[in-house]
């Protein structure tokens, strides 16, 4: 059997990863690449030298001096984007003019129109946009997910997100961090952003929401506290909240609930897991998740499995290697931007915000 695995590693397609970006997430994306068997680190470029070569020299791979140079180089085949993320549409349309596929640090960006363009490089270069949204990645969303297609809460009729987590004025020193410009937004675009795409992609569409948003514990642009009540298409109604002020930082939770069940799970682990039809497996599930392991990044953002983000990217590969379109597709990671801004827009001008 060891010599079975050993010629499929041999006979395999190894694709060659660059990253542009070499702040704290881009060493997660450098550790799940190398952590794949298909999958290789050539290179990673940043406007900061040092973390370049910090990272260069932990992956034992080249520095490139620039995203065009790296995006020249014939060896690289996917590029991932780790830079601060109102940068990350320029990085992301010159790869498609290369022809490199990519895969994009959430959030996709901070506007919709520079998502948009995006999308259309790379589908006029024929080449593949993804986004990560690592918490899709964990297995017992899965159990979730599959409950909520198989109907097994009957008629939703609420579903929320909770993220209250903590960040010291630390955290917001650096250059882009709590900025407008290159951070789009605060608690909901940076941190919630996962747990809302997690929220949509379980219960659907937003009809309309009303919001809140404030900036309480940080001297920031953006905001640190937010909240937003949501009427979904399918009729259920919900809630989001987020927070970076709220210390010393709580588990993410999700709540789901309807006329046949109700399922709340906080971090990756379910507190509730009940439903009318209750069987052996769903027992089984739940002591299987029952317990709380880690801080998910509560308080500090570099406290979280780098895991989740490897399932991500090898999710992206086996698209590319299928043709079978990704499951996070511009399209897809471009709906959670979408709610955020609209709450900005409902707070900002007193209103209720209606999608179309």
């Amino acid at each position: 059997m060891v010599w079975i695995k050993l010629l499929i590693i041999f006979i395999m397609k190894i694709w060659n990863f660059g990253i542009i970006g070499a702040g704290l997430i881009a060493d997660f994306h450098a550790k799940a690449i190398q952590s794949l068997e298909n999958s290789r680190l050539v290179g990673i470029c940043s406007s900061n030298p040092n973390k370049a070569r910090h990272i260069a020299e932990k992956y034992n791979c080249n520095i490139f001096k620039n995203p065009s140079e790296l995006l020249r180089s014939d060896e690289i085949e996917i590029v991932t984007i780790a830079t601060p993320s109102g940068a990350h549409m320029e990085p992301t349309i010159e790869a498609a003019k290369y022809g490199k596929h990519v895969i994009c640090e959430k959030p996709l960006e901070i506007s919709l129109e520079r998502i948009d363009k995006m999308i259309e490089a790379h589908n006029k270069a024929g080449t593949k946009l993804g986004g990560i949204f690592n918490y899709r990645y964990h297995d017992s969303f899965k159990y979730m997910k599959s409950a909520v297609d198989d109907g097994r809460f009957g008629t939703i009729t609420y579903a929320s997100i909770s993220v209250p987590w903590w960040r010291s004025d630390d955290y917001y020193k650096d250059s882009w961090h709590g900025t407008l410009k290159l951070d789009g937004g605060g608690a909901l675009m940076n941190q919630a952003i996962h747990m809302i795409d997690i929220l949509q992609h379980l219960i659907g569409p937003v009809n309309s929401l009303q919001a809140y948003i404030a900036t309480l514990g940080h001297s920031i642009e953006v905001e640190d506290t937010a909240t937003a009540v949501l009427k979904f298409k399918n009729n259920a109604l919900g809630v989001i909240y987020g927070s970076t002020a709220s210390f010393p930082g709580q588990f993410r939770r999700i709540e789901i609930t309807g006329t046949k069940g109700t399922a709340i799970q906080e971090e990756n682990s379910f507190k509730i897991w009940q439903f009318a039809d209750q069987t052996e497996a769903d027992n089984e599930i739940f002591n299987r998740f029952h317990q709380i392991e880690g801080g998910g990044g509560v308080s500090d953002p570099g406290a979280i499995p780098f895991e989740p983000h490897a399932k991500n990217i090898a999710a992206f590969i086996d698209s590319i290697e299928t043709g079978i379109p990704f499951e996070i597709n511009g399209h897809e990671a471009r709906k959670a931007v979408e709610i955020v801004l609209a709450i900005y827009t409902s707070a900002r001008e007193k209103r209720p915000f209606n999608f179309l």
